[in-house]
């Protein structure tokens, strides 16, 4: 079973076929999802700040939302993200396929695994490893999906995650892409994380709505990343399209062992 994690302006994709909304308990919370089919595949759809854009980037229960696709038996998640450029050549209407990150978020819950706090039965530590975070098969699905469709597509970018909710100041932006970063958004991490300790593949495809501060002359607002993100959502829903049905049955990556020697 497949994933669509959708980010701002994403909320529902209207792609899928004998939709059912399904609740499903999870030791972090109650979860909300869309299950239905695209192309006879079994696809769940799911918007990661609630419908309408209720839950701000710092609040998202990422913890429920991966254990809650883990355990309907999702094993593949392609999501979807309004980002900032940090860099001239990265413009605004381009779709970067994420291939690493940066973490500068200050509270949320990073890990399933937290020994004897755990809210799960598995009580151990784990240091897993994210050397390549996204999944390089799906990636390159994504990769091929894109440029097939005639999308501007950048095949690999740092994702710089800040904790939001406010949007970066001009000292940060510069700092971020010293440290080689090439877009910037709030909420790809913990989700890449938490995908990865539960052995399922996720990549990651980020809309460049605007350059980020002190890169334009103009002013940031969420209004306008929604505006663009509306206007793209045509092309975004293209892309998912060919994506789902081009994902191989057979999982090349090495996702489904990231917990192999990881347990302390």
């Amino acid at each position: 079973m497949y994933a669509i994690i959708g980010g701002s302006g994403i909320y529902n994709p209207g792609m899928l076929n004998e939709v059912l909304m399904r609740k499903i308990n999870t030791p972090f919370g109650i979860v909300h999802a869309m299950c239905g089919k695209l192309n006879d595949i079994s696809v769940v759809f799911m918007p990661r700040h609630g419908v309408n854009h209720s839950v701000p980037p710092h609040m998202i229960n990422y913890r429920a939302n991966m254990w809650a696709l883990k355990s309907i038996g999702v094993t593949r998640i392609v999501s979807t993200s309004a980002v900032g450029s940090l860099k001239e050549p990265i413009t605004p209407g381009s779709y970067v396929v994420l291939s690493d990150f940066l973490d500068f978020t200050k509270r949320r819950p990073l890990t399933f695994y937290e020994g004897t706090n755990s809210l799960v039965e598995e009580k151990d530590v784990v240091h897993i490893d994210v050397t390549n975070p996204y999944c390089p098969q799906l990636r390159e699905v994504v990769i091929r999906s894109g440029n097939r469709i005639g999308l501007s597509m950048v095949p690999k970018g740092v994702y710089v995650c800040t904790e939001g909710p406010r949007f970066e100041t001009a000292a940060e932006v510069r700092m971020f892409s010293g440290l080689g970063g090439d877009v910037v958004g709030m909420t790809n991490v913990p989700e890449v994380i938490l995908a990865r300790e539960l052995e399922m593949c996720y990549s990651s495809v980020a809309m460049v709505t605007n350059y980020a501060a002190g890169t334009s002359s103009e002013k940031l607002t969420h209004t306008e990343v929604l505006d663009i993100m509306e206007k793209n959502k045509e092309s975004i829903n293209k892309l998912l399209l060919d994506v789902i049905p081009s994902i191989p049955l057979e999982r090349t990556c090495k996702c489904e062992q990231a917990l192999l020697g990881a347990k302390g």
